[in-house]
């Protein structure tokens, strides 16, 4: 069975648009949006849309998230913000009222939201130094208080929601892994792929609800 009017939009930042500084593995910083990787999985029985704006805060994209999403009636969007909040030291209580203000809209409309979690960063030898160490768990802790608000938000709800925080960070350090670390904030390719892939076997194919069910119902 597939539905064939399946449409998700994968909305966010940066982290959706895909960005990525030059490396060696991509030098000339070319975008990889996961959404073009979830595409891929989906198949063409389903409309995959990206729309991320690099340096955005989640203020700005819930300004943005009526144009962006809510006239395009999907059936599914993807929401992924916040990192950028940190970054200006916001709170995250002040962060997840703007998610949940996207959150609730998309409910109110039909469209399946699926929350995701933001990932950690990587510091390196910073955290050979006490006061790198002290530094990174001040920002770990910030980005542990949001993600347990989308998790227990998404658990209330019966929403599937994606732990992309778990599914990139190194278990012992809780560093952004270096094999997803593009730049120490963005991802690489791998992780971006990775993105696409956990979501679409945990949202898509596995999720509370709203499933999406393509190419034969035998996966990618």
């Amino acid at each position: 069975m597939t539905i064939a009017q399946s449409h998700i939009v994968c909305f966010g930042d940066s982290l959706t648009a895909g960005f990525q500084s030059p490396a060696d593995d991509n030098p000339e910083g070319t975008e990889t949006p996961y959404g073009r990787f979830l595409q891929e999985l989906t198949g063409p029985a389903v409309r995959v849309s990206v729309s991320g704006i690099c340096g955005e805060l989640t203020g700005e994209m819930a300004m943005r998230f009526r144009s962006a999403v809510l006239i395009h009636h999907p059936t599914h969007v993807v929401i992924l913000g916040g990192t950028n909040d940190l970054g200006w030291n916001a709170a995250p209580a002040d962060i997840f009222r703007n998610l949940l203000k996207m959150y609730e809209l998309a409910l109110a409309a039909g469209i399946r939201p699926v929350p995701v979690t933001v990932p950690s960063i990587r510091v390196g030898d910073d955290l050979r130094s006490e006061e790198g160490r002290r530094w990174f768990a001040e920002h770990l802790e910030r980005r542990r208080a949001l993600n347990g608000f989308i998790l227990r938000y998404a658990e209330s709800k019966e929403l599937t929601a994606f732990d992309l925080f778990a599914a990139t960070a190194e278990p012992e350090t809780q560093q952004l892994a270096a094999r997803y670390s593009n730049d120490g904030l963005h991802l690489t390719t791998a992780g971006y792929r990775l993105m696409a892939e956990r979501l679409y076997q945990e949202a898509f194919v596995g999720g509370v609800g709203g499933r999406i069910v393509t190419r034969g119902d035998h996966g990618a």
